[in-house]
């Protein structure tokens, strides 16, 4: 019954292959202002738990104090009558709260050097000042950017922004430069290497043209999500590119083999979808299992890039049995004079030596194990959190942060929410106290700015205003200590400390806080989503392959290139982006694991046909080795540019070892499967669907 539906659906497919055309192309046009109006978030720490201490104490900055990004503004070499008149100017900006400098205090006719030493060494170095911006909208809101590009155009050259709103409209910018030339690298990549392992010289513009529609699907329908990731919008369509890719080749190589059996090309596309469809479903399903893991993460940015290429995997696998039947229907006849011979020989002979020796795959798998379960190790615990790393060091907001370090020795500022009616005695106590944990520069509040003999009446409201309000008072605490390091979150487990002795219900904010938090929740999040993408996929293969030992074999085989994948930082002297190994680990094994289903499922055939082990482990081989080359150099070849263009290293990484991780899992599939499966074959029949009559020879 099934195999009778799937027949008509693909009859259908044939019979209105210009409808579905037509309608491909209207589609496309709500896709792209969907694709236009999707708003893309660059603020990471937007995606904590939103019941998380840090994340609801930036939640009450805004409620009770109308503030939401705080940046410090570093001024060289200005007179003091400038950075006044900078101030006022700064202070216009649409979106601006509070500009805070000396001035904000007192007037400049009383010299400066009469405030507080503490005051004074925080905000005055050498040759530089240093300007305190509250904004009344969140960091990442394209408000706060477009106030931060504005600021520094009043300022000038002479003046650097910080913080966390300046990192991520400096992200923007590069990621709106970059990511167009992202897709052209990967598609002039994987054109590449169509042209040449595929039999056609026109084929792979048509593949180009039908997953360029899916893409564009895809990308258009986020907009009902709401917002999605840079991350998420700079790779979802060079990875839909590289993992549906093999649809198509498995569309055109069935349409061809039906070409021979069928003299109608219109019966012949409709067997070659009916076929197809069967075996990139089967295929499909890991891929997708491997990104609905991601989903899982409660660090929530991977489930954004989760739903966004399940999604896309989805759309790829419906183009390949609709949109690209028909367009090669359309151009069958100029498709079919443009074929040529593939490149890639017959591999019965590479089949037959590997067979011969596979001893010697099996001790060479073993050996490799060891030292790339360390280093993958190794590499999960040296990866890096701190998003400023990610950008070049020529950016504005990298020149501003080194100026910051450099001047005043600030790597960090926390924010220390407190009860507004805590008594000033403990106030100036934990004061006290904050000031002495290490790599804390200052601790400013208002009894920093007041000191025990002013009473806070005499303050500007506008002053006061900035640092309390009805429910709760502000208390400013700058660190040498650079954001993700061990050092500022030891410091920061020493100042909660202090914090709770004093006010239970106080909450310690900032970049550095929530920086820890998200350290806490990938860690587990790793081992979460790693262990639901296993099982996930182990389920699939049993069910697939009708086995409980094949599951076994096939991912300890893709896991092993995973383990070589993210073992290789370690020992080259590289450090990830936290972000990369989580990704990649649940992403190469269901886009590989596919080569060595592949692989398995014709080894079963040949095995239930009558086939000895060696014979049946050779057949598959040969066979299956130029369909896993080409899919695994497509998507190679879709990611290793933008691997070496990017100047993000969070993007540049990530392809990077998606581009390696790809030609690893090719290397393991052809030389340690079947290695492993002739090692095992009589476990492998004795607990497989169909299986257990075949004797052991």
């Amino acid at each position: 019954m099934k195999q009778q539906i799937s027949m008509r659906l693909a009859r259908g497919v044939v019979k209105c292959r210009i409808p579905i055309l037509i309608l491909a192309v209207l589609l496309m046009i709500p896709a792209v202002f969907g694709y236009a109006n999707t708003r893309v978030n660059y603020d990471m720490l937007t995606y904590l738990p939103k019941d998380m201490e840090t994340v609801v104490g930036q939640d009450l900055l805004m409620q009770d104090f109308g503030k939401g990004a705080f940046s410090f503004l570093i001024v060289e070499d200005m007179p003091e009558k400038d950075v006044s008149a900078l101030r006022e100017k700064l202070q216009t900006v649409d979106h601006v709260e509070t500009v805070l400098w000396y001035d904000s205090v007192a007037d400049l006719s009383i010299p400066m050097e009469l405030l507080p030493e503490k005051v004074y060494k925080a905000f005055n170095a050498d040759n530089a000042t240093m300007l305190a911006i509250f904004f009344d909208s969140s960091t990442s809101a394209d408000v706060t950017m477009d106030a931060i590009r504005e600021i520094r155009s009043i300022a000038g050259k002479q003046c650097f922004v910080s913080g966390m709103s300046a990192l991520v409209t400096d992200l923007k910018d590069l990621c709106e430069k970059e990511e167009p030339i992202y897709v052209a690298i990967a598609v002039l990549m994987a054109l590449a290497a169509m042209l040449l392992l595929l039999d056609s010289w026109l084929v792979p513009f048509v593949f180009l043209a039908s997953i360029g529609v899916m893409i564009l699907l895809n990308l258009g329908s986020n907009y009902f999500l709401g917002e999605i990731s840079y991350i998420t919008k700079a790779l979802s369509a060079v990875l839909q590119l590289a993992v549906t890719m093999d649809y198509s080749i498995f569309l055109w190589h069935s349409y061809n083999e039906q070409l021979q059996r069928e003299s109608d090309r219109g019966e012949a596309m409709a067997n070659a979808i009916h076929a197809t469809f069967t075996s990139v479903l089967g295929s499909s399903i890991t891929t997708v299992a491997g990104f609905i893991a991601l989903c899982f993460m409660s660090f929530t940015m991977g489930r954004d890039l989760g739903i966004v290429m399940a999604k896309g995997v989805i759309l790829g696998v419906l183009g390949s049995v609709t949109v690209l039947p028909a367009m090669i229907l359309v151009l069958d006849k100029p498709l079919q004079k443009t074929k040529h011979r593939a490149l890639i020989p017959n591999m019965e002979k590479p089949a037959g030596w590997i067979v011969k020796i596979f001893p010697v795959f099996l001790i060479l798998f073993a050996i490799l194990i060891p030292p790339a379960w360390i280093g993958y190790e190794k590499t999960n615990s040296e990866v890096y959190y701190d998003m400023g790393e990610c950008l070049p060091q020529d950016m504005e907001f990298v020149t501003a942060n080194n100026k910051l370090r450099d001047n005043f020795d600030v790597a960090s500022t926390h924010m220390v929410l407190a009860d507004a009616k805590l008594p000033a005695k403990d106030v100036r106590a934990m004061t006290k106290e904050m000031e002495q944990v290490d790599g804390v520069k200052y601790v400013l509040g208002l009894e920093s700015v007041l000191g025990s003999a002013i009473p806070e009446e005499l303050l500007p409201e506008k002053v006061s205003s900035v640092l309390k309000s009805e429910n709760w008072q502000l208390i400013l605490i700058n660190s040498s200590y650079r954001v993700a390091s061990d050092n500022v979150n030891a410091q920061i487990d020493a100042l909660n400390g202090i914090l709770k002795k004093y006010d239970p219900n106080g909450m310690l904010i900032g970049e550095a806080p929530c920086m820890k938090d998200m350290i806490e929740t990938t860690d587990h999040d790793f081992q979460v989503v790693n262990l639901i993408s296993i099982l996930a996929i182990f389920l699939i293969i049993a069910v697939v392959e009708k086995s409980l030992t094949l599951p076994v074999i096939l991912i300890t085989v893709i896991e092993a290139a995973i383990f070589v994948n993210l073992g290789l930082p370690h020992y080259l002297g590289q450090s990830l982006p936290f972000i990369a190994p989580i990704c990649i680990s649940t992403i190469q094994l269901g886009a590989t694991v596919d080569y060595a289903i592949l692989m398995t499922t014709r080894y079963k055939q040949e095995r239930i046909g009558g086939a000895d082990r060696r014979t049946a482990v050779k057949t598959a081989l040969a066979t299956s080795i130029p369909s896993i080359i080409v899919s695994g150099m497509g998507l190679f070849a879709a990611t290793f540019g933008v691997a070496l263009y990017s100047d993000i290293d969070i993007v540049g990484s990530m392809c990077m070892l998606l581009a390696r991780g790809a030609i690893i899992s090719i290397f393991m599939v052809i030389f340690a499967l079947p290695a492993l499966l002739l090692l095992c074959d009589k476990l492998i029949c004795s607990t497989t669907v169909g299986m257990r009559h075949i004797e052991n020879r």
